[in-house]
């Protein structure tokens, strides 16, 4: 039992390792091919350069001129809405290597004979991250519990990140930051509320 957990330990921090042997190398393939281009650029300043582009065509009046804050609102929802759909696969991947895990222990095929387990018990057991997959002391039922625990902490898991992020939703959109264009909104409320209180 120790071995085991010193096992996955070390497995553990060899993933921690290879993770920040990468962030490094990347870091400094970044820096070296920023400082690489700064030695090699030429350093003309020229005022026009410190014109805003405007794809070719030539400017309206001044360039400098704010954007109206609705697509910045726009544009962080959707960069909200859309990074957390890669929160799921990480899940999905975990909820479906249990249940075919538990339909395995279910239908008596995960162990082969006595203490082995068959290649498909032991190819969802390594894939789920555990260093060296033996069979526990229930056998097939401890492996079906196991696995349907496992399976139901990943569905309320994700239920919490969902209702998480249904209550940001239902929140912009009771504040109105969906709605284009507020002070048409907000006028729409004002011509109501008379109306309604006759």
């Amino acid at each position: 039992m120790v071995f085991a957990e010193a096992a996955a330990l070390e497995s553990s921090v060899s993933l921690v390792g290879y993770l920040a042997l990468f962030v490094g190398i990347g870091l400094v393939f970044v820096f070296v091919n920023l400082l690489v281009g700064r030695f090699l650029r030429p350093d003309n300043p020229h005022q026009e350069k410190g014109e805003i582009y405007e794809c070719g065509e030539p400017t309206i009046g001044s360039s400098y001129v704010q954007f109206d804050l609705r697509f910045y609102i726009v544009a962080l929802l959707f960069i909200i809405f859309d990074v957390e759909v890669a929160f799921f696969f990480p899940w999905a991947t975990v909820f479906g290597k249990s249940e075919q895990l538990a339909s395995l222990a279910d239908a008596e095929q995960a162990v082969a004979s006595g203490e082995v387990l068959t290649e498909d018990a032991q190819r969802l057991l390594l894939e789920m991250g555990v260093a060296e997959p033996t069979v526990p002391a229930g056998g097939e039922l401890a492996i079906a519990e196991s696995a349907k625990t496992l399976s139901l902490i990943t569905l309320i898991d994700i239920a919490v990140f969902f209702v998480v992020l249904m209550l940001g939703f239902f929140y912009v959109w009771k504040r109105g930051d969906l709605d284009w264009v507020k002070a048409v909104v907000n006028e729409r409320r004002r011509n109501r509320a008379p109306s309604a209180e006759a």
